[in-house]
């Protein structure tokens, strides 16, 4: 069902200030889905890509992560045609240090010199004189961590980034990562049906660290027929896929889930997740059930 013109259900999610200064709606947008297949070149349909993340914002949307490697650059450049010149209120994340050498084919790359090239890079594709979050898209076992996030320090410290996160990491890589430069955001797979992660999770609520859930809407088994998700939706007039949603946001108020879509039917359903509330029961239900 199609969201009224001027309803805005991102807003509802309530709102953290990422490293204390970014302020954001917490139910964002992730833009890996609106490149090729296998995150590869250009979107089927690239009218529709920027379709979507015009209404995104549209639906109350301040918080965009994607990467130079979803493309790579793909979207990056389909951000800045949607949605350039940035309203004052939008932030737009971005990551480096994952390269790209064909459709589906992920190679961690933590050398200064191509963290420097990517955030320069990243810059121009966006149209932005400084990024809002720039993170390590993965932590390179070849390259020592100081040399790593050293240069991204170096590029803080030139206004060219202004905070630094983290993705797929450990309570102990954060630690470490915190010894060498301020950081204010984790992105790690996290979702109803894949907890794997919840350490983590409890590590940068205790710190006030936002958490992004990558891959936040799968349900597995739990939204089979009969199954909780399936029997709880059924009440709530909701689809499984918002209730994974809802759950999200109410599990930690650190916790900024990015549901990224291809279509703006998918889109709207997603954003109007954030208008579902669970009852006390229902969120438990759903937490021992997976």
């Amino acid at each position: 069902m199609a969201i009224d013109a001027g309803r805005q259900p991102a807003k509802v999610s309530g709102t953290y200030r990422i490293g204390g200064d970014l302020q954001v709606d917490r139910l964002g947008y992730g833009a890996m889905q609106i490149t090729g297949p296998g995150v590869w070149g250009d979107p089927k349909d690239p009218a529709e890509a920027v379709r979507v993340l015009r209404r995104a914002y549209e639906l109350g949307v301040t918080f965009i992560d994607t990467a130079d490697s979803y493309g790579p650059f793909v979207s990056e450049l389909l951000i800045k045609e949607a949605l350039h010149p940035y309203a004052d209120d939008l932030v737009i994340a971005t990551k480096a240090g994952l390269t790209r050498s064909g459709p589906g084919d992920w190679r961690p790359v933590g050398r200064p010199e191509y963290l420097r090239q990517q955030c320069e890079l990243s810059l121009r594709h966006l149209g932005l004189d400084s990024i809002g979050l720039y993170q390590l898209h993965r932590i390179d076992a070849k390259v020592p961590l100081e040399d790593q996030l050293g240069e991204l320090a170096l590029l803080k410290q030139e206004g060219k980034i202004r905070h630094i996160g983290l993705s797929e990491v450990t309570v102990e890589q954060i630690e470490a990562a915190r010894k060498i430069t301020p950081i204010v955001s984790v992105q790690n797979l996290y979702n109803l049906a894949d907890r794997s992660a919840e350490d983590v999770l409890d590590h940068c609520e205790r710190n006030d660290l936002a958490f992004i859930p990558w891959f936040p809407i799968a349900t597995g088994n739990l939204a089979k027929p009969g199954g909780p998700l399936d029997a709880i939706s059924t009440g709530h007039g909701a689809t499984p896929a918002q209730l994974a949603l809802a759950w999200l946001l109410r599990r930690s108020p650190v916790m900024l889930p990015i549901p990224g879509t291809s279509s703006v039917a998918h889109l709207e359903e997603n954003i109007a997740a954030a208008e579902v509330k669970l009852t006390d029961d229902e969120f438990e239900a759903l937490a021992k059930a997976a």
